[in-house]
């Protein structure tokens, strides 16, 4: 007979509110997955984790904060498991979060968390000091002809992207995501290089250094001429070039 391995529900809310970011990590699969949708992540563009090494760099962060944790509600039933999750900061803002996950081998493999703060302190509370640089990012997303850079800072996913003469999201990038068209939206400056693009609606454009795009799900892109297209993209990146 086999070894059933089961989840410990208590153990990972002591982890919780304890702020142990290492020993909830140890409670994941090595491939779990985490979907993160909130007001800045919203569920068209949801901050998705993938493996232990983003899922810990995420919990670093947030347990590096200083604000309490509160689990309440907590359900499993041995597949299965969720809670709602009430946090405080110190200047008073409140955050709520709601999560549910999949288990597998007494381990998480699957989970999403929604969550939502305090509108009147959402600066305060979102837009803690931090400096960071490309020069070192958090993440590099390599795939032909092109690349992305992301760093994760204010609770949102930035992203440098780096696309050679000759790239085209539907020849480079479609493989890797699997859908017809790109169903990442993005707010982007564009910092050099011309880059072309087609909605799915038939408009078409092409942004030069300067320039500034919004763009909503469902086009194509590709580099116009011989100079390489960089452009920095606040919406849109933490699922740019990953694989489903």
């Amino acid at each position: 007979m086999g070894i059933t391995t089961s989840f410990d529900l208590g153990a990972f809310a002591r982890a919780v509110e304890g702020s142990d970011a290492a020993a909830q990590l140890s409670m994941y699969a090595p491939d779990a997955t985490v979907t993160i949708v909130d007001k800045l992540s919203p569920p068209g563009s949801a901050r998705v984790l993938r493996g232990r090494d983003e899922i810990g760099g995420w919990l670093d962060d947030v347990c590096g904060r200083e604000m309490t944790h509160s689990v309440k509600h907590a359900v499993s039933d041995g597949s299965s498991a969720a809670f709602t999750e009430a946090c405080r900061y110190g200047d008073g803002t409140n955050v709520m979060c709601a999560t549910a996950f999949a288990l597998r081998d007494g381990l998480i493999s699957d989970q999403t968390v929604v969550q939502a703060w305090d509108d009147a302190a959402e600066g305060e509370q979102r837009h803690q000091t931090e400096q960071k640089s490309f020069d070192e990012p958090d993440e590099t997303r390599a795939f032909p002809n092109g690349q992305a850079e992301i760093v994760a800072i204010g609770g949102a996913d930035i992203g440098r992207m780096t696309f050679e003469p000759g790239w085209r999201w539907s020849n480079d990038v479609k493989p890797i995501a699997g859908t017809g068209s790109c169903e990442a939206p993005h707010f982007q400056y564009h910092v050099s290089g011309r880059l072309a693009i087609q909605m799915d609606d038939g408009t078409e454009m092409v942004a030069g250094p300067g320039d500034i795009t919004s763009l909503p799900k469902g086009h194509d892109a590709w580099v116009v001429g011989d100079e390489p297209v960089v452009v920095v993209d606040w919406y849109g990146a933490s699922s740019y070039a990953k694989g489903g």
